[in-house]
């Protein structure tokens, strides 16, 4: 059985790379300079933009918007924490608030 979990690291954060990438290329970016801007592999944009990986999403609507959003922020090196808005576009892409700020997932509590 697969748990949410896998299926946001198998299925969703390749998707949400994929239109990074692909996002980045329309813009005129070669595959190695998007590979720089978004921390991966040029082999793993390639990938991404042929649709052997990152295929099985279709982002429409907000999570597209945020998606060209962040592609034109990495482009113009407007982007202070990458992370945050990778969880942002991934809450956007399940329908859940998004309460991150400077790390994903929720805080850890003291237990006394």
């Amino acid at each position: 059985m697969e748990t949410p979990c896998q299926k946001i690291v198998w299925d969703l954060v390749p998707a949400i790379r994929a239109g990074l990438a692909i996002e980045l290329v329309n813009k005129g970016q070669s595959q190695a300079t998007s590979a720089k801007l978004l921390g991966i592999a040029p082999s793993a944009v390639s990938q991404y933009i042929s649709g052997k990986r990152g295929y099985r999403i279709e982002f429409q609507g907000e999570t597209k918007g945020l998606i060209e959003k962040l592609a034109q922020d990495l482009i113009d090196n407007k982007v202070d924490d990458f992370v945050v808005r990778m969880c942002k576009i991934c809450a956007s892409a399940r329908g859940i608030e998004s309460s991150c700020n400077s790390s994903c997932g929720p805080e850890e509590k003291n237990s006394e």
